[in-house]
């Protein structure tokens, strides 16, 4: 918004200063700052606006530490963290983008699937919330619509580059440019290739799952292998920070981490220099994800002010899910959503540990008659809680692995 009125200022009456919103620098440091300042002053009345109508969700008994204290806390506080995602997406980012748009979409979307939950939860007395089936409809609706969206809209392309010794050996009018010391001429294609770390060209191209099929079919029907990526990705993310929102500031903490690592990721790809320097694929028009990543990254670290323990507030599925939706939407947009695992690696663990427990479980007591547990209670923060360990020591350790996992996702891409 705020970037179409200072483009047109610029350029009708050359506005000292105008020119700065140019910058995607500029713009996701002031939505950063903007987001930060939504979470601070909007947050603290809608936490006084959610006691008020008694917006606590019930906590279940399970013999942990601490858990009665957390009664009366008021939940849905993931309308603030979605607050300052959008309103300074909606300020400082190209709305005509079609990335902008479609991450515009999935926060809403998976905001009002979270918010409908967290209302069956509160209001109808219902601790089940919204049936899981619906959860996944939901889901998996958001995943066709994006598998859709990048796969079909002219305007979401990869862009080839070819290098050449001399200017003349580029195809007639094709520009010729001078990067990192090498001439190159580029084509913008479509195209279902996605980032794959620990292989020597980094890239592997869906098409080659249809492997029984000759190249023109493989490449005509990829899109189904892709929109089947898409739905398992969105909901494995979704689920997995969902699980992860069971302690104070985990969610909201590890979120942070993995967004400003998106935002870095969705700096290379969006820029030509960087992304030929460490060998990225270049995708036009996606430099503006940063301005959505740097409001993410900004709304959880903000969010973290009521979070932190002991929490005033609870994000909710309302937070949790739009949280790991857009993480995963984000990620398939740069096209390294199968670096995923590694990045979301507190997500995945959470996520496997409920599975582990759950499986074992049902196995033993088939056989045994009687169940056995592998950890002392999942999702696995809860196992440290029982062991005895603190809240704030859980959550900063988990959080120091999650640097961790952040910086070995950002080295995998000079291993070769």
């Amino acid at each position: 918004m705020l970037y179409h009125l200072f483009d047109y200022l610029q350029d009708t009456y050359n506005l000292p200063g105008a020119g700065v919103f140019r910058y995607i620098s500029f713009r996701a440091s002031m939505a950063v700052i903007v987001s930060l300042i939504i979470s601070l002053v909007f947050g603290k009345r809608l936490i006084e606006m959610l006691r008020n109508m008694q917006a606590a969700e019930t906590i279940r008994t399970l013999g942990l530490k601490g858990e009665e204290a957390k009664k009366g806390t008021p939940t849905m506080g993931g309308l603030i963290i979605i607050a300052a995602i959008l309103i300074p997406t909606l300020l400082f980012a190209k709305l005509d983008n079609i990335y902008i748009q479609l991450m515009i979409f999935s926060t809403v979307w998976l905001g009002l699937i979270g918010f409908v939950d967290d209302y069956i939860k509160i209001y109808k007395k219902d601790k089940a919330g919204l049936a899981g089936k619906f959860k996944v409809i939901g889901q998996v609706g958001l995943g066709v619509i994006v598998a859709l969206v990048l796969h079909f809209n002219d305007n979401v392309v990869v862009r080839e580059q070819f290098r050449i010794a001399t200017v003349e050996e580029a195809p007639e009018g094709k520009e010729v440019k001078n990067i990192n010391g090498q001439l190159m001429y580029f084509n913008d294609v479509k195209s279902t290739t996605t980032t794959l770390p620990f292989i020597k060209t980094h890239e592997i191209d869906y098409s080659k799952f249809l492997f029984w099929m000759d190249d023109e079919g493989a490449q005509k029907w990829s899109w189904i292998v892709f929109m089947l990526v898409v739905i398992v990705v969105i909901t494995a993310v979704s689920n997995g920070a969902n699980l992860t929102d069971g302690i104070d500031g985990l969610a909201a903490g590890s979120s942070a981490i993995i967004s400003v690592t998106l935002a870095v990721l969705a700096f290379i790809s969006g820029n030509l220099i960087f992304s030929d320097y460490l060998n990225v694929m270049f995708i036009p028009n996606q430099g503006e994800l940063v301005i959505y990543a740097a409001a993410l990254a900004g709304a959880c670290i903000g969010f973290l002010w009521y979070n932190s323990f002991p929490a005033q507030v609870f994000m909710g599925d309302t937070g949790s899910l739009a949280l790991g939706g857009v993480i995963a939407v984000l990620a398939l947009m740069i096209r390294k959503e199968l670096v995923l695992p590694i990045l979301c690696g507190i997500f995945l663990v959470e996520n496997l540990s409920v599975m582990l427990q759950v499986s074992y479980f049902k196995y033993t007591k088939k056989k045994y008659g009687e169940g056995r547990r592998i950890f002392k209670m999942s999702p696995l923060h809860h196992h440290y809680q029982k062991l005895g360990y603190a809240e704030p020591k859980i959550v900063t350790r988990f959080w120091i692995v999650g640097i961790m996992l952040a910086m070995f996702t950002i080295i995998t891409f000079k291993l070769r």
